[in-house]
């Protein structure tokens, strides 16, 4: 069973414990783009997390690219391909860097199924609970500045300001 952090969601490194941090999408761009309404809670965010691992799935980095060189999102400061990846290269190069993989299946399933069987999902929160159910398929802390993916990721989830 893939699970890089344990049940409790940290590991005992030389008798230290670590934390999986989990950035949403929203996240990740705000800490690289100096222009996001977020940027200083975010950058301050990466600062101040030291005692772990931050990470990026295969749909938080699609997500990460598309916005950065998305040109309603970014505007003036739109980046090329090429700069979209200098972007997540630059946090790639961090020590505290990983990237996540896909978690284990039925695990992962049971938690999707389980926050998407219910009348109060919305459409736009299917990709909310893939996040989330990949952050407890992981034992990963999801991080967002989303009250709402906060909600349906309950105690999984810690919510920026």
């Amino acid at each position: 069973m893939w699970n890089p952090s344990g049940r409790d969601g940290s590991v005992w490194t030389t008798g230290l414990s670590m934390k999986f941090y989990f950035p949403d999408i929203n996240v990740w761009l705000a800490a690289a783009w100096r222009g996001h309404q977020h940027h200083p809670s975010a950058s301050a965010w990466f600062a101040s997390t030291s005692d772990g691992k931050i990470g990026f799935c295969h749909v938080t980095q699609l997500g990460f690219l598309r916005l950065l060189s998305h040109p309603v999102i970014m505007r003036d400061e739109i980046m090329t391909p090429a700069g979209a990846w200098n972007a997540f290269d630059q946090f790639a190069s961090d020590d505290r860097f990983t990237f996540y993989p896909e978690p284990d299946h039925e695990e992962f399933q049971n938690a999707f199924r389980r926050l998407t069987m219910t009348k109060h999902i919305a459409h736009r929160q299917w990709p909310d609970a893939y996040l989330t159910a990949f952050a407890i398929a992981g034992g990963l802390t999801l991080v967002t500045f989303d009250r709402g993916l906060k909600s349906l990721a309950g105690r999984e989830a810690q919510l920026l300001r």
